[in-house]
């Protein structure tokens, strides 16, 4: 494992690149050494509990590739759309090696046979944090290069990892847009001064409750209640039952597909509706939520590093979407948004660093400078010292008549706020 004290760029200066590599084990594969199609590695959850999120990612993932491999003009400025393959490498083209990454061991497994057999140049992946945490350390320790679009828990750029790089915003960014929309409602007149967690307690959900928890204190918030369980629950009743006893005036969620439909469902039984829920994506923006709430999934408050109605503001976004749609019959998720997105900025630092190995692709993304007008986000990428993207920011949208809704910032929402939600009986 490269982990000196240097830093990445100071590593870069001293590193000669064939050797390096040559004695970590990585060699190009005959199809890139011939100049054929570059491969990148892919790893999500293909299958188990988070599959649907998956096979959603994986739509996103192919559609980039597509744009990056055909020329698409009409999508300019969007990164690599009006030209064919990789400009600064001859016009070649990507291929995507898929692999399922179901839980952590299965993750780190599939990236080490993704670099050891199938020759992969990089890889992208995996949606859950814990995955994601894993399969990092097969990359870091081969000293190949890993870029995660949607995995939320800060500390994986925290661990000092020379490979890693994030292109979504993390939680504490999150959980700060939280009590920044607090604030901005108590100046509205709205009561808010407790707050309970309901999280799973993975990676995920364990670190963005520590932080929700953190920040909620510092800024003078009561935590009344703080509710873990393991994901996918058999029942949240007792849980939700003691959320209730509390009292909160904000419930703050942390809860994948599976959880959130059973926390909903449970809510609806038990006829109690906290005055708000505010959640960390993750479940409730999967296009299965709506699905199998309804009307009852609705008010729902989340964070949301993208949303369809940027489109009103910004062309891109709705181009995107219509190109999604017409080939999946769906609308684009906040959470596959981040992967196409991901997707794009590695086959950006592919195309600056002018070669495929890993020297090379680590140039590029060290030097990765994009705007926001050139992606489908509300914020460009441009990576720190610790690979995460210094740009990275959100909304946060509202679940209204079956539409994610910007609510907040105030000066770019849709449609005003509802808080409190309606009571069940009035809905």
């Amino acid at each position: 494992m490269v982990r000196s004290g240097v830093t990445r760029r100071e590593w870069l200066k001293v590193a000669s690149g064939a050797a390096v590599f040559a004695a970590g084990g990585w060699r190009a594969s005959p199809v890139s050494a011939q100049g054929g199609e570059i491969a990148i590695g892919a790893l999500y959850p293909l299958t188990g509990s988070l599959a649907l999120v998956g096979a959603d990612t994986r739509k996103a993932v192919e559609l980039a590739a597509e744009i990056v491999n055909t020329p698409h003009p009409d999508l300019a400025p969007l990164t690599l759309a009006a030209t064919s393959g990789l400009p600064k490498l001859g016009g070649r083209k990507l291929r995507v090696i898929w692999a399922d990454a179901k839980d952590p061991a299965t993750a780190r497994a599939e990236a080490e046979r993704l670099i050891d057999q199938e020759k992969v140049v990089a890889l992208m992946g995996c949606y859950a944090s814990g995955f994601t945490q894993t399969a990092s350390i097969a990359a870091e320790t081969r000293g190949i290069p890993f870029l995660n679009p949607e995995s939320s828990s800060p500390t994986l750029t925290e661990r000092g990892f020379k490979w890693f790089f994030r292109t979504g915003p993390h939680d504490r960014t999150f959980t700060s847009m939280f009590y920044q929309t607090f604030a901005d409602l108590k100046k509205r007149g709205r009561k808010i001064s407790k707050f309970a967690i309901l999280s799973e307690n993975t990676e995920f959900g364990a670190t963005a409750a520590r932080v929700e928890e953190e920040m909620g204190r510092q800024q003078g918030y009561q935590l009344v209640a703080r509710e873990m369980y393991t994901s996918p629950p058999a029942s949240l009743d007792a849980e939700l039952a003691r959320v209730r006893s509390a009292a909160p005036d904000v419930l703050i969620a942390n809860n994948y597909l599976i959880d959130a439909v059973t926390a909903i469902r449970t809510l609806k039984t038990m006829r109690y509706m906290p005055p708000a829920i505010v959640v960390q994506d993750s479940g409730y923006v999967q296009p299965d939520y709506l699905k199998q709430t309804g009307k009852d999934g609705y008010y729902v408050i989340s964070r949301a590093a993208w949303a369809l109605g940027l489109g009103a503001r910004k062309p891109l976004v709705r181009k995107i979407n219509e190109l999604f749609h017409g080939r999946y019959n769906q609308n684009m998720d906040e959470t596959n948004a981040r992967s196409f997105t991901g997707f794009l900025a590695l086959a950006d630092a592919l195309n600056r660093g002018g070669g495929t190995s890993p020297t090379q692709i680590l140039q590029g993304l060290l030097t990765t400078n994009v705007p926001a007008s050139d992606t489908i986000m509300p914020w460009g990428v441009k990576f720190d010292k610790d690979g995460q993207n210094e740009q990275a920011s959100g909304v946060m949208v509202q679940i209204l008549d079956a539409a994610y809704k910007v609510v907040w910032p105030f000066d770019l929402a849709e449609t005003p706020i509802v808080w409190p939600a309606p009571a069940w009986d009035k809905r």
